[in-house]
């Protein structure tokens, strides 16, 4: 094989990559710090809009990679749709939440209390209230005119005893039952890329490396922002068959191997 140049900052997907449903996956923690030492920016990039930031950063703490400052969640890409002030229907978890009404929105959440009225958009993530109820306020509200928003389209959630519904099957739902095209801005899409340029301002995408389990949403992230894609088997891609990745690693740990070895 070729020489792989190694980069100045890794966008790292967490489920998957560095965990299971918060299990670490062996090496993931040591192959973070292995990085980091070697004066390479780990960015933490993931489609978990459930979770907030500060949810996120204590679980990494947790497991024993700090990350605060270096943390992207799809939750963060979706308000870039938004307006202040708008009124927003938000079926998903409390990530979406918090960072909606951060960005100075009216926040209804239709499986807390009864939502009536009209909006400005509805945005939808990953949660386990999903009802008929809540699909049925959705489909509402998209029909009132409300745009149709969706933190990531992921149909699946990687869990240490196999897959879950993910984002992408709720938003399938409203989307089918609206008979409306969401905009989605998580990976692998450009409203997430624009939030990453701007946290690596200064930094060329060909000093980046996208590592995640997945090639449609990593891997076309990577294609968005124009970097390099190395693919781990430890999520819920099994194998590389058919796969267009730069590395492929069993593992987070083998791809840092890879990249700090420069063989």
């Amino acid at each position: 094989m070729g020489k792989t140049k190694a980069p100045r900052v890794v966008l790292c997907d967490l489920d998957g990559v560095v965990w299971l449903a918060h299990t670490p996956i062996p090496g993931s923690v040591e192959a973070v710090a292995r990085l980091r030492s070697a004066g390479v920016r780990v960015l933490f990039v993931t489609n978990n809009s459930f979770s907030t930031y500060d949810q996120q950063v204590a679980a990494l703490e947790k497991i024993g990679i700090p990350a605060d400052g270096d943390v992207v969640t799809s939750a963060m890409s979706a308000t870039t749709a938004l307006e202040p002030g708008w009124r927003v229907l938000v079926c998903g978890g409390e990530g979406l939440i918090e960072e909606v009404t951060n960005h100075g929105c009216e926040v209804v959440v239709p499986y807390k209390v009864e939502a009536t009225g009209t909006f400005d958009a509805v945005v939808v993530g990953f949660h386990r209230e999903f009802t008929f109820d809540v699909l049925s306020v959705a489909l509402t509200a998209v029909r009132g005119g409300a745009r149709l928003i969706g933190s990531n389209s992921d149909p699946q959630y990687p869990t240490p005893n196999g897959p879950i519904p993910g984002g992408g099957a709720i938003l399938a739902a409203i989307e089918k039952a609206s008979e409306t095209s969401a905009l989605v801005t998580g990976k692998p899409n450009m409203p997430m890329a624009e939030l990453v340029k701007h946290m690596c301002e200064g930094i060329s995408v060909d000093d980046m490396v996208m590592v995640g389990d997945r090639a449609d949403t990593d891997g076309g992230f990577a294609s968005t922002l124009g970097c390099r894609f190395a693919l781990v088997l430890s999520g819920t891609t099994p194998d590389s068959d058919g796969v267009h990745a730069d590395i492929v690693g069993a593992d987070l740990a083998a791809v840092a191997e890879r990249l700090l070895s420069n063989s």
